[in-house]
């Protein structure tokens, strides 16, 4: 994206070629993910948890625990696709699979960083 600006602006260099996250992230999505993931640090006991504790991943069985979560939000969205009720509605099932897609991804290119 090029664009041509008056006299009295700052230059900058050419865009192409540059990751666009304002283009390609959803700020509607990116709200309510955010919502999402502060209803769930708080813990049992009433203490909360640091923002990004999730980061430090869920042991040695990460992968199959975020599995098996995004699988049973995946199933609560299909119910709700099917006009069923599912255990805490749509929105919610939508952020759960988005969390643990994002904790299975964050894991995976930690590995694969950690090898080189």
């Amino acid at each position: 994206m090029n664009r041509t600006f008056g006299e009295n602006t700052g230059n900058r260099n050419n865009v192409e070629g540059k990751l666009d996250f304002e283009g390609f992230l959803s700020p509607l999505v990116l709200q309510k993910f955010g919502e999402y993931m502060h209803s769930h640090r708080f813990l049992e006991d009433g203490t909360m948890r640091d923002s990004d504790n999730w980061q430090n991943h869920f042991g040695k069985n990460h992968q199959s625990v975020c599995m098996q979560s995004l699988w049973r939000h995946f199933h609560d969205m299909w119910l709700e696709h099917r006009g069923f009720k599912s255990r805490d509605g749509f929105e919610e099932a939508m952020m759960g699979a988005l969390f643990n897609l994002m904790a299975i991804a964050d894991k995976h290119y930690k590995d694969l960083n950690s090898k080189d």
